[in-house]
């Protein structure tokens, strides 16, 4: 199962074993990280589990639709590595992926 870090706006670190086909999204809510709101449940519709991924792993991702893409739009704080967790499925080409959360999903 590969392991993200996650890692709150304050600084905590949460290292996470999510299995594959599961969504980042989704090992969040399931380890009770604090940051990832997830109001749609992984619907791809309300934006509430903003990410910032790290640099060295963006380029590893798939890229995001058109949907995500609008929904980055209405982030607080988008930045160059903005994604939606609940869009990023786990692969074990993905062990190791390190997460930021932002301060606020709204």
């Amino acid at each position: 199962m590969p392991e993200v870090t996650y890692i709150e706006s304050d600084g905590t670190e949460h290292l996470v074993d999510v299995p594959c086909g599961d969504s980042l999204m989704k090992g969040a809510t399931a380890n009770g990280i604090d940051g990832i709101v997830a109001e749609c449940g992984g619907n791809c519709s309300c934006a509430t589990c903003h990410c910032y991924v790290d640099e060295a792993w963006y380029g590893k991702l798939f890229p995001p639709g058109e949907t995500e893409k609008d929904l980055l739009e209405c982030v607080g704080e988008p930045g160059p590595t903005s994604r939606l967790s609940c869009q990023i499925s786990m692969r074990e080409a993905l062990q190791g992926i390190t997460v930021r959360l932002p301060a606020s999903q709204y």
